[in-house]
Formats: structure tokens, C-alpha cells, sequence
């Protein structure tokens, strides 16, 4: 038997992209496990769905420390934890490039809107209040450069009459629940090459043949 790849996870919030990861995990759908969450916020939901799951979770206070000093225990715990690939789901923080350099191509972020629209901390609401008439997800190998680097995946979302912030982002936090942890079987498939800005997906399954596709969404070539 293969042995699973290894996935640490940051996040500062509810955690519900990191459900996603672990659920696929559970059932499955992954060749990955989810070892290890990382929160720069004690009271995160996401630390709590790891103790729910036995997964190891730590919070690693920012406060009075210099970012790469924060950073650097971050790493620390990744290493010991022997983790494969790196995945910001809802992190808030933004890391510091040497973390970023020795990461590199095993470090994937998730974003609520089409990148390289609507970057920063408001993806959805951004877009709802430029007036868009289709927005989604991205998910990107991190750079140096905030919501910066290659793109994996995408998914597209229509923006519908009466759409507020919270109603269009639960829409695309639906999708984001599935390119998330697809986008981590692409990876431990070694299926994905960084040719400079692009990503290329080598063939292989699709996860529209094999799984629920939600009515209306545009998936893209890779899932």
C-alpha cells in the first residue's frame, strides 16, 4: 500500500475548507491525510475540528513576535510533523518569503474569488460590489506575493439576483469544498508541474466522471 501523503493545514477560522480535506480523507477520495492544523487564532474553530479528529493543533500566538520568527515555528512544526504539502485554507496571515522559498511547490492556498481579481480578505464581497456577473474560486501555488501565485484550479459561479455577500459566498464555499481536496489528489498523484506562471495537470481521472458535480458551475479542465 502507498503510503498517504502528509498534509499540514493553516487556518484562522472556521476551518470548513479543512472539513473538507479531512472528509475526503475519511471516505476515501484522497490518497492524503490531514496530520497536523496550525492557527495563528486560539479560539479557531479549525484547531477544534482537529482535536474532534485526532489530528494534532497548534496555535501559534503572533503576538510580540517578529513574522519570521512566527513563521519559523510554523516550519518547525511542519517538519516534525513530516508533512508532504502545506495548504492555507483560510489563513489570514501573510507569509513571510523565506517560508514561502523553502515551501515552494508544496505550499497551495485557497481564494473565494477568480484570481487575479478580487485579491485580499473580501474576495466575495468585492466582486458582488464591482458588479460582477460570475465569480468562484481559485486555488494557486503560494508565492512571495499575496493571492499571487500559479494557478491549479478554478471554478466559476454565477452571481444570482438578490446575491448578497454571505448568500454568494456559501455558494462558492460549496465548490471550494470540492477543488480543495481534488486539487490535494492532483498532488499526491504527482500530477502537477509549475512551468512558470502555469500549471500543468498531466491526463488522468476526472473527478466529474466519478463524483456529484454541482448544476451550473463551470469546472475546469484538471478536475
Amino acid at each position: 500500500m502507498t503510503e498517504k501523503l502528509r498534509v499540514g493545514v493553516l487556518a484562522s477560522g472556521s476551518g470548513t475548507d479543512l472539513q473538507s480535506i479531512i472528509d475526503a480523507s475519511e471516505k476515501g477520495m484522497i490518497d492524503a491525510e490531514v496530520v497536523v492544523v496550525i492557527s495563528d487564532n486560539k479560539d479557531a474553530f479549525a484547531l477544534k475540528r482537529a482535536g474532534k479528529h485526532k489530528i494534532p493543533g497548534f496555535f501559534v500566538d503572533p503576538k510580540g513576535k517578529k513574522k519570521e520568527e512566527h513563521d519559523k515555528t510554523v516550519d518547525e512544526i511542519l517538519v516534525e510533523h513530516n508533512v508532504g504539502l502545506v495548504v492555507g485554507a483560510g489563513y489570514m496571515r501573510i507569509i513571510t518569503p523565506g517560508f514561502v522559498k523553502k515551501w515552494y511547490g508544496r505550499l497551495i492556498n485557497i481564494h473565494p474569488a477568480l484570481l487575479p481579481s478580487f485579491k485580499g480578505t473580501n474576495g466575495q464581497g468585492d466582486a458582488l460590489d464591482y458588479g460582477v456577473k460570475i465569480s468562484g474560486c481559485t486555488i494557486h501555488f503560494m508565492d512571495e506575493h499575496m493571492d499571487h501565485g500559479p494557478i491549479i484550479l478554478q471554478a466559476a459561479v454565477k452571481v444570482l439576483p438578490g446575491d448578497d455577500r454571505d448568500k454568494l459566498a456559501s455558494r462558492i464555499l460549496e465548490v471550494e469544498h470540492q477543488i480543495l481536496p481534488r486539487t490535494v489528489q492532483l498532488f499526491a498523484e504527482n500530477r502537477l508541474k509549475i512551468k512558470g506562471r502555469k500549471v500543468e495537470i498531466s491526463k488522468g481521472d476526472s473527478w466529474k466522471d466519478k463524483y456529484k458535480t454541482i448544476p451550473d458551475v463551470l469546472y475546469p479542465e484538471g478536475y
